[in-house]
């Protein structure tokens, strides 16, 4: 008999005493995925230390282990990957299970479109509702046969890799795992693939590619490579999480007499939306130092205290540089005086949950006043801060709703209960261990 799923839920009271301390962070989910994927097509050993052990970046790592490349961890964090070169992969003899990443299953398409065998892509029942289309569509251009539901929307998703074609791609929709899978198969393609987005997302695959020695052309929005080139071994430590960084950042800034410092935390100007957002709401950064390298990316240090916060606005041209910390800007948003309006944010209805739904549900039933026009989010539209008060809220399985409610449950009055917290694990597996490291109060409960 099947057992029954363990459900964990955390609990957590108003911190009303300061908390202080000095904390490093995982390496960044984007950049551990990316770290495996390119040390097992290139040629030769790569080493990577603070790769995240979490849920996410195991099944890219596993996928690829089922594919014939040896991995050896020293620790979960310090890997050694001993690439096969692009075409050194071989089929695996099972489906490669992505679990919850979008990342892996995303990312595997394209690198897989152009292998000489079949594959076979499946995840979790959250994964598997994720639209796929916005991958598949192109890499069937280049000539890609891919079979799947609604037609290759939807995991599992059964990959026959063929000789693959250039394409010039343009983006409807600007997404770093899109454009990174067309750029993977791109190096399976002869001739020159690109790709064109209305608005500049993550650009790590870009990044990557050139730190593995691969040559490509950035030209504004649109980046260009050409098919056949060898990836060459690199070693180097990952740059901490900016995202996971971000509910520290928040409760450092929430909490009364809170002072943390942040060592070495991803600097990429296409992620640090959240610097942005936060300067905005006037927020002081202190002891900023960002003349630092991790491999192909920069990395800053920095602390931050508790302080006054003002409303903010995020246009839709911002959302792909922050897209990930929404969530817990929505918590900050419910203590900043005045309206926040987060623009056009359609593309948080298609992540591990609809999170334009989950987090107005959250912190609706906390007390928190917000209005949502199809994808426009207004926090606070009365224009004064809410006083959050502690109930029970659900994270619905999605891993930044969790940790962006059990923040808000530390400045909330009362007890707050967070429903399926066990999500964290995909990304973050060390936040309750940083939170008792400030010594952050609270309690877990594990049921059937």
């Amino acid at each position: 008999m099947k057992k029954a799923p363990m459900i964990q839920s955390v609990s957590v009271h108003k911190v009303s005493t300061p908390v202080s301390g000095a904390l490093s962070f995982s390496g960044d989910k984007s950049l551990s995925h990316r770290a495996i994927m390119f040390g097992a097509l290139a040629e030769g050993k790569s080493s990577f230390t603070n790769v995240l052990s979490g849920e996410d970046c195991v099944c890219t790592r596993k996928a690829f282990e089922a594919m014939g490349v040896t991995i050896e961890a020293e620790s979960p964090e310090t890997l050694t990957v001993w690439g096969k070169g692009l075409g050194g992969l071989r089929a695996s003899a099972t489906a490669l299970d992505c679990g919850n990443s979008g990342t892996s299953m995303r990312l595997l398409s394209g690198i897989l479109a152009g292998q000489s065998f079949e594959s076979t892509l499946t995840g979790d029942p959250s994964l598997s509702s994720r639209p796929m289309r916005r991958v598949t569509d192109y890499l069937k251009q280049m000539g890609a046969v891919i079979e799947g539901r609604d037609n290759a929307n939807y995991a599992p998703l059964k990959i026959k890799g063929q000789r693959l074609s250039p394409i010039d791609a343009k983006l409807t929709v600007s997404s770093a795992q899109v454009k990174s899978a067309i750029l993977l198969a791109g190096l399976y393609a002869k001739g020159c693939t690109s790709v064109t987005e209305p608005v500049l997302s993550r650009d790590h695959t870009e990044n990557f590619m050139e730190y593995f020695g691969v040559k490509i052309k950035r030209e504004g929005l649109r980046v260009s490579v050409e098919g056949g080139q060898k990836l060459e071994a690199r070693s180097f430590p990952i740059a901490g999480d900016v995202s996971s960084a971000a509910f520290f950042m928040a409760m450092a800034v929430l909490l009364p007499g809170a002072s943390i410092e942040f060592k070495s935390v991803l600097n990429n100007p296409s992620r640090t939306g959240i610097f942005e957002v936060l300067k905005r709401m006037g927020v002081v950064f202190g002891n900023w130092n960002d003349g630092k390298m991790a491999g192909p990316e920069k990395v800053v240090d920095f602390s931050l205290n508790a302080q006054k916060l003002k409303a903010f606005e995020i246009k839709k041209e911002e959302l792909p540089s922050l897209i990930d910390e929404v969530p817990i800007l929505m918590v900050l948003a419910t203590q900043a005086e005045g309206v926040s309006v987060i623009h056009d944010a359609d593309e948080l209805r298609v992540k591990e949950s609809d999170r334009i739904e989950t987090m107005t549900t959250g912190l609706r039933k906390m007390g928190a006043d917000i209005r949502v026009e199809k994808n426009t989010i207004y926090i606070n539209p009365n224009g004064k801060k809410t006083l959050l008060r502690g109930t029970e809220v659900d994270s619905f399985k999605d891993h930044r709703v969790a940790m962006s409610l059990v923040v808000a449950g530390m400045i909330a009055k009362g007890e707050s209960g967070v429903k399926d917290t066990h999500c964290i694990n995909t990304s973050f597996p060390t936040f309750f261990d940083l939170l008792s490291r400030l010594g952050i109060v609270y309690k877990v409960d594990t049921i059937k």
